[in-house]
């Protein structure tokens, strides 16, 4: 029972690291990296579909992006979907290659990705202190109903604490790699 609740809150917890990943990934850097455009949805054919599985994106030069549709008609519905996400990065076509130029960061434009950068990590290390509450309320109903006794149910919160502190520092070092590349020139 005790190991059921802390491997659920473990996995849980896995997830919201993850998630801060994904966030991250969608927060611009002064480099060119494919995964800028993960959020980008292009219309084909009366649908919305991630830009991945309509082109290859690869990094030409360290603030470069190369798109390459695979379909000619499509350059067009790319090039919009890009400019109406709010990257602030404006493409280029050139015939059937499309290039997105990174724009050099600002100090301030950097200021304001790393206050960004914070609040997610912020929001990550909220969902996991819930994950943490739930998993120690479960505990507490289980001693509540005599199911366990209250040193298993210390020794659970224990466990479910380590984990806690575990992935608040693994937040912790993603947060200051990212600050690390937002501020790197």
């Amino acid at each position: 029972m005790i190991n059921e609740i802390v491997s659920d809150a473990g996995s849980r917890m896995q997830k919201s690291a993850d998630a801060l990943v994904e966030n991250f990934k969608k927060i611009r850097t002064g480099r060119a990296h494919p995964s800028i455009l993960d959020a980008v949805s292009v219309s084909y054919y009366g649908s919305d579909v991630p830009i991945q599985q309509v082109a290859n994106i690869s990094v030409e030069d360290a603030r470069t992006l190369t798109i390459i549709p695979w379909e000619k008609k499509v350059v067009g519905d790319i090039e919009k979907a890009i400019m109406k996400s709010d990257l602030g990065l404006n493409p280029s076509t050139n015939g059937d290659i499309i290039r997105v130029p990174m724009p050099p960061l600002t100090e301030e434009t950097r200021k304001g990705y790393i206050r960004q950068a914070r609040n997610e990590a912020e929001g990550a290390r909220v969902a996991i202190r819930n994950i943490r509450r739930d998993a120690n309320g479960d505990l507490k109903d289980l001693l509540k109903e005599k199911e366990i006794t209250e040193d298993d149910s210390r020794r659970g919160e224990d466990q479910v604490q380590k984990l806690t502190d575990k992935f608040v520092a693994e937040v912790d070092k993603l947060l200051a790699q990212k600050e690390s590349d937002l501020m790197e020139i």
